[in-house]
Protein backbone atom coordinates (compact mmCIF):
# COMPACT_ATOMS: atom_id res chain seq x y z
CA UNK A 1 0.00 0.00 0.00
CA UNK A 2 1.16 3.51 -0.79
CA UNK A 3 -0.28 6.79 0.51
CA UNK A 4 -3.10 5.17 2.41
CA UNK A 5 -5.13 3.51 -0.32
CA UNK A 6 -5.83 -0.20 -0.29
CA UNK A 7 -4.43 -1.81 -3.42
CA UNK A 8 -2.32 0.80 -5.16
CA UNK A 9 -1.94 4.06 -3.36
CA UNK A 10 -4.28 6.35 -5.28
CA UNK A 11 -7.80 7.47 -4.58
CA UNK A 12 -10.70 5.49 -6.03
CA UNK A 13 -13.26 6.87 -8.39
CA UNK A 14 -15.74 9.38 -7.01
CA UNK A 15 -18.69 8.02 -5.05
CA UNK A 16 -22.29 8.82 -5.93
CA UNK A 17 -22.53 11.06 -2.87
CA UNK A 18 -19.49 13.11 -3.90
CA UNK A 19 -20.73 13.44 -7.48
CA UNK A 20 -24.15 14.55 -6.24
CA UNK A 21 -22.64 17.04 -3.81
CA UNK A 22 -20.42 18.41 -6.59
CA UNK A 23 -23.41 18.82 -8.89
CA UNK A 24 -25.25 20.78 -6.20
CA UNK A 25 -22.19 23.01 -5.67
CA UNK A 26 -22.02 23.67 -9.40
CA UNK A 27 -25.75 24.43 -9.65
CA UNK A 28 -25.66 26.86 -6.71
CA UNK A 29 -22.50 28.53 -8.05
CA UNK A 30 -24.03 29.02 -11.48
CA UNK A 31 -27.30 30.27 -9.95
CA UNK A 32 -25.23 32.85 -8.06
CA UNK A 33 -23.70 33.94 -11.38
CA UNK A 34 -20.15 33.04 -10.36
CA UNK A 35 -17.44 31.56 -12.55
CA UNK A 36 -15.31 28.78 -11.04
CA UNK A 37 -12.45 31.22 -10.64
CA UNK A 38 -14.64 33.82 -8.91
CA UNK A 39 -16.17 31.17 -6.66
CA UNK A 40 -12.73 29.83 -5.82
CA UNK A 41 -11.49 33.28 -4.82
CA UNK A 42 -14.44 33.69 -2.46
CA UNK A 43 -14.06 30.30 -0.75
CA UNK A 44 -10.26 30.18 -0.76
CA UNK A 45 -9.72 27.49 -3.39
CA UNK A 46 -8.04 27.41 -6.77
CA UNK A 47 -10.11 27.03 -9.94
CA UNK A 48 -8.57 23.55 -10.37
CA UNK A 49 -9.78 22.49 -6.92
CA UNK A 50 -13.27 23.86 -7.57
CA UNK A 51 -13.42 21.70 -10.70
CA UNK A 52 -12.36 18.65 -8.68
CA UNK A 53 -15.05 19.26 -6.06
CA UNK A 54 -17.76 19.81 -8.68
CA UNK A 55 -16.80 16.62 -10.52
CA UNK A 56 -16.87 14.66 -7.27
CA UNK A 57 -13.17 13.83 -7.37
CA UNK A 58 -12.20 15.60 -4.16
CA UNK A 59 -13.58 15.30 -0.65
CA UNK A 60 -14.21 18.90 0.50
CA UNK A 61 -12.47 19.97 3.70
CA UNK A 62 -14.67 20.45 6.81
CA UNK A 63 -15.03 24.23 6.38
CA UNK A 64 -15.81 24.25 2.66
CA UNK A 65 -19.58 23.94 3.04
CA UNK A 66 -19.70 26.86 5.49
CA UNK A 67 -17.75 29.13 3.14
CA UNK A 68 -19.66 27.97 0.07
CA UNK A 69 -23.04 28.52 1.74
CA UNK A 70 -22.11 32.12 2.41
CA UNK A 71 -21.51 32.93 -1.25
CA UNK A 72 -24.35 30.88 -2.79
CA UNK A 73 -27.35 32.16 -0.87
CA UNK A 74 -27.25 30.21 2.41
CA UNK A 75 -29.74 27.59 1.22
CA UNK A 76 -28.52 25.04 3.76
CA UNK A 77 -28.27 22.34 1.09
CA UNK A 78 -24.50 21.98 1.32
CA UNK A 79 -24.32 21.92 5.12
CA UNK A 80 -27.01 19.25 5.27
CA UNK A 81 -25.25 17.16 2.61
CA UNK A 82 -21.75 17.08 4.12
CA UNK A 83 -22.47 14.44 6.83
CA UNK A 84 -23.56 12.01 4.10
CA UNK A 85 -20.45 12.30 1.93
CA UNK A 86 -18.37 9.16 1.46
CA UNK A 87 -15.83 7.78 -0.96
CA UNK A 88 -16.04 4.44 -2.68
CA UNK A 89 -14.65 1.43 -0.80
CA UNK A 90 -10.90 1.38 -1.38
CA UNK A 91 -9.87 4.59 0.33
CA UNK A 92 -9.31 3.34 3.85
CA UNK A 93 -11.32 5.08 6.56
CA UNK A 94 -8.23 6.04 8.51
CA UNK A 95 -6.76 7.76 5.45
CA UNK A 96 -9.85 9.80 4.65
CA UNK A 97 -9.32 11.96 7.71
CA UNK A 98 -5.60 12.32 6.98
CA UNK A 99 -6.35 13.38 3.39
CA UNK A 100 -8.74 16.06 4.64
CA UNK A 101 -6.20 17.28 7.18
CA UNK A 102 -3.45 17.29 4.54
CA UNK A 103 -5.53 19.46 2.21
CA UNK A 104 -5.51 22.37 4.67
CA UNK A 105 -2.27 21.73 6.57
CA UNK A 106 0.08 24.66 7.17
CA UNK A 107 3.04 22.31 7.77
CA UNK A 108 3.60 18.89 6.19
CA UNK A 109 6.71 16.81 6.94
CA UNK A 110 7.46 13.46 5.28
CA UNK A 111 10.17 10.86 5.87
CA UNK A 112 10.25 7.97 3.41
CA UNK A 113 12.57 4.96 3.18
CA UNK A 114 10.56 2.63 0.88
CA UNK A 115 9.83 4.69 -2.22
CA UNK A 116 9.60 8.27 -3.36
CA UNK A 117 6.43 9.70 -1.74
CA UNK A 118 3.35 10.30 -3.84
CA UNK A 119 3.59 14.08 -3.74
CA UNK A 120 6.99 13.91 -5.49
CA UNK A 121 6.35 11.14 -8.01
CA UNK A 122 6.39 11.56 -11.78
CA UNK A 123 3.71 9.90 -13.86
CA UNK A 124 6.13 7.30 -15.21
CA UNK A 125 7.39 6.42 -11.71
CA UNK A 126 3.85 6.18 -10.33
CA UNK A 127 2.67 4.03 -13.24
CA UNK A 128 5.60 1.67 -12.61
CA UNK A 129 4.31 1.18 -9.08
CA UNK A 130 0.71 0.74 -10.22
CA UNK A 131 1.51 -1.76 -12.99
CA UNK A 132 3.54 -3.90 -10.60
CA UNK A 133 0.88 -3.91 -7.89
CA UNK A 134 -0.31 -7.20 -6.43
CA UNK A 135 -3.13 -8.08 -6.82
CA UNK A 136 -2.86 -6.67 -10.36
CA UNK A 137 -4.88 -3.63 -11.46
CA UNK A 138 -6.67 -3.28 -14.77
CA UNK A 139 -6.09 -0.33 -17.12
CA UNK A 140 -9.10 1.62 -15.84
CA UNK A 141 -7.94 1.30 -12.24
CA UNK A 142 -4.43 2.43 -13.14
CA UNK A 143 -5.80 5.51 -14.91
CA UNK A 144 -7.96 6.35 -11.91
CA UNK A 145 -5.01 5.90 -9.56
CA UNK A 146 -2.80 8.24 -11.55
CA UNK A 147 -5.52 10.87 -11.91
CA UNK A 148 -6.03 10.88 -8.16
CA UNK A 149 -2.31 11.14 -7.47
CA UNK A 150 -1.82 13.96 -9.96
CA UNK A 151 -4.67 15.86 -8.34
CA UNK A 152 -3.17 15.39 -4.87
CA UNK A 153 0.17 16.71 -6.11
CA UNK A 154 -1.48 20.07 -6.77
CA UNK A 155 -1.06 20.72 -3.03
CA UNK A 156 2.57 21.62 -3.71
CA UNK A 157 1.52 24.34 -6.14
CA UNK A 158 -1.78 25.45 -4.63
CA UNK A 159 -0.59 26.02 -1.07
CA UNK A 160 2.35 28.46 -1.20
CA UNK A 161 1.93 29.25 2.51
CA UNK A 162 2.29 25.63 3.57
CA UNK A 163 5.76 24.51 4.64
CA UNK A 164 6.60 21.19 2.96
CA UNK A 165 9.65 19.17 4.00
CA UNK A 166 10.80 15.79 2.71
CA UNK A 167 13.55 13.57 4.07
CA UNK A 168 14.36 10.79 1.61
CA UNK A 169 16.83 7.92 1.63
CA UNK A 170 19.49 8.04 -1.10
CA UNK A 171 18.76 4.43 -2.07
CA UNK A 172 15.28 5.40 -3.30
CA UNK A 173 16.98 6.88 -6.37
CA UNK A 174 19.84 4.40 -6.56
CA UNK A 175 17.34 1.57 -7.00
CA UNK A 176 16.32 2.97 -10.43
CA UNK A 177 12.70 1.91 -10.11
CA UNK A 178 11.23 1.80 -13.61
CA UNK A 179 14.63 1.99 -15.29
CA UNK A 180 17.27 4.61 -16.02
CA UNK A 181 15.09 6.97 -18.03
CA UNK A 182 12.31 6.95 -15.42
CA UNK A 183 14.87 7.62 -12.69
CA UNK A 184 16.50 10.43 -14.64
CA UNK A 185 13.18 12.21 -15.08
CA UNK A 186 12.24 11.52 -11.47
CA UNK A 187 15.42 13.21 -10.21
CA UNK A 188 14.80 16.15 -12.54
CA UNK A 189 11.30 16.47 -11.12
CA UNK A 190 12.44 16.31 -7.50
CA UNK A 191 15.12 18.91 -8.21
CA UNK A 192 12.45 21.14 -9.74
CA UNK A 193 10.20 20.75 -6.69
CA UNK A 194 13.16 21.36 -4.37
CA UNK A 195 13.52 24.78 -5.99
CA UNK A 196 10.05 25.86 -4.86
CA UNK A 197 10.33 28.41 -2.08
CA UNK A 198 8.17 26.59 0.49
CA UNK A 199 9.55 23.09 -0.20
CA UNK A 200 12.63 21.58 1.44
CA UNK A 201 14.17 18.28 0.32
CA UNK A 202 16.90 16.51 2.30
CA UNK A 203 18.66 13.25 1.50
CA UNK A 204 19.98 10.74 4.02
CA UNK A 205 23.05 9.19 2.39
CA UNK A 206 23.24 5.43 2.09
CA UNK A 207 26.47 5.33 4.07
CA UNK A 208 25.10 6.51 7.41
CA UNK A 209 25.81 4.35 10.43
CA UNK A 210 22.51 5.17 12.13
CA UNK A 211 19.74 7.75 12.29
CA UNK A 212 16.51 8.41 14.17
CA UNK A 213 14.11 7.10 11.52
CA UNK A 214 15.08 3.45 11.40
CA UNK A 215 11.66 2.38 12.71
CA UNK A 216 10.11 3.32 9.38
CA UNK A 217 8.40 6.07 7.35
CA UNK A 218 6.30 8.80 8.91
CA UNK A 219 4.35 11.92 8.08
CA UNK A 220 3.59 14.87 10.35
CA UNK A 221 1.26 17.79 9.77
CA UNK A 222 0.13 20.95 11.53
CA UNK A 223 -3.44 22.20 11.11
CA UNK A 224 -4.43 25.88 10.79
CA UNK A 225 -5.41 25.60 14.48
CA UNK A 226 -1.81 24.58 15.26
CA UNK A 227 -2.68 21.04 16.24
CA UNK A 228 -0.28 18.31 15.13
CA UNK A 229 -1.12 14.88 13.74
CA UNK A 230 1.06 12.00 12.53
CA UNK A 231 0.53 9.19 10.07
CA UNK A 232 2.48 5.95 9.70
CA UNK A 233 1.90 3.33 7.01
CA UNK A 234 2.84 -0.27 6.36
CA UNK A 235 2.13 -3.00 3.82
CA UNK A 236 -1.63 -3.28 4.29
CA UNK A 237 -2.64 -0.55 6.70
CA UNK A 238 -1.98 2.85 8.15
CA UNK A 239 -2.28 4.59 11.50
CA UNK A 240 -3.47 8.15 12.08
CA UNK A 241 -2.02 9.41 15.37
CA UNK A 242 -3.60 12.28 17.28
CA UNK A 243 -2.30 11.60 20.80
CA UNK A 244 -0.06 14.55 21.65
CA UNK A 245 2.53 12.44 23.46
CA UNK A 246 2.90 10.00 20.57
CA UNK A 247 3.05 12.81 18.03
CA UNK A 248 5.72 14.51 20.13
CA UNK A 249 7.91 11.39 19.95
CA UNK A 250 7.72 11.42 16.15
CA UNK A 251 8.35 15.17 16.03
CA UNK A 252 11.55 14.70 18.03
CA UNK A 253 12.66 11.90 15.73
CA UNK A 254 11.97 13.98 12.64
CA UNK A 255 13.83 16.96 14.11
CA UNK A 256 16.80 14.69 14.80
CA UNK A 257 16.72 13.33 11.23
CA UNK A 258 16.84 16.86 9.82
CA UNK A 259 20.22 17.30 11.48
CA UNK A 260 21.40 13.83 10.44
CA UNK A 261 20.45 14.22 6.77
CA UNK A 262 22.41 16.26 4.27
CA UNK A 263 21.57 19.97 4.16
CA UNK A 264 19.10 21.01 1.45
CA UNK A 265 21.98 22.46 -0.57
CA UNK A 266 24.12 19.32 -0.24
CA UNK A 267 21.07 17.18 -0.99
CA UNK A 268 20.52 19.03 -4.27
CA UNK A 269 24.20 18.51 -5.11
CA UNK A 270 23.90 14.77 -4.43
CA UNK A 271 20.80 14.50 -6.61
CA UNK A 272 22.60 16.34 -9.39
CA UNK A 273 25.55 13.96 -9.13
CA UNK A 274 23.28 10.94 -9.25
CA UNK A 275 21.54 12.46 -12.25
CA UNK A 276 24.89 12.88 -14.01
CA UNK A 277 25.80 9.25 -13.35
CA UNK A 278 22.73 7.93 -15.21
Amino acid sequence: MVDGVVGAGGEPEASDSLRTFGAVVQALREHAGLSREEFGDLVGLSKHTVVSVELGRRMPDPTFAVRAEGVTGNTGALLKSVPHLARQPGLAAWFRRWARLEATAITLYTYECRLVPGLLQTEAYARTLFTNQLPPLDDEQIEAQWEARAERQQLLRERPNTAFAFILEEHLFRRRTGGTDVTRKLIDHVLDIAGVRNVEVQIIPTVRETHSGLDGPMQLLETPENKWFAYCEGQRGGLLISDAKEVSVLQRRYASMRSQALTPEDSVSLLQRMRGEL
